[in-house]
């Protein structure tokens, strides 16, 4: 087995895992996705030119950026107050600690607790605010998939190329 050959297989497992970890929190799926496409640029069993890795790169960094603060830019526009948008970012981190399950529905959770501190107890707008924070992290679970299903059809192509 020669390296190329190696270095193809761990671009393709890469890209799986990248994959996976578009909905999987604790894996950073673009960059892994990323690091597929840069070990085959190695391989010649793949082609994959400097400018696409570059411009991938640029798309991996955005949507990893995007998939943190989208659930806290969707709160503030579905009308959270900037407690409901601090409930959300620390909603979001402390789901960290708690899985995937606290991942997901955590900004949810945080935004409903800071907009119900925020509003003293009254229910009133308090589910809209959360519904805005799960709106944002369902859209940057989004665009990090079609992302790495990108990363993965260029690897396809180049591949049988």
């Amino acid at each position: 087995m020669n390296i190329s050959f190696i270095l193809a297989i761990v671009a393709a497992l890469l890209l799986i895992i990248g994959f996976f970890g578009t909905f999987v929190p604790v894996l950073p799926g673009a960059p892994l996705a990323w690091l597929g496409l840069f070990a085959a640029y190695f391989s010649s069993y793949c082609y994959i030119s400097i400018p696409s890795l570059i411009i991938s790169g640029g798309a991996a960094v955005l949507v990893s950026v995007f998939d943190n603060i989208l659930p806290i830019i969707m709160t503030k526009k579905f009308g959270g107050s900037k407690a409901a948008t601090l409930g959300s970012t620390l909603g979001l981190v402390a789901g960290f600690f708690i899985g995937p399950a606290g991942i997901i529905l955590g900004p949810f959770i945080g935004a409903l607790i800071g907009e119900l501190i925020h509003n003293g107890g009254k229910s009133e707008g308090v589910f809209k605010a959360a519904l805005g924070a799960f709106v944002g992290f369902l859209t940057g679970t989004g665009l990090k998939m079609i992302c790495v299903l990108c990363f993965i059809w260029y690897f396809v192509f180049s591949f049988f190329r």
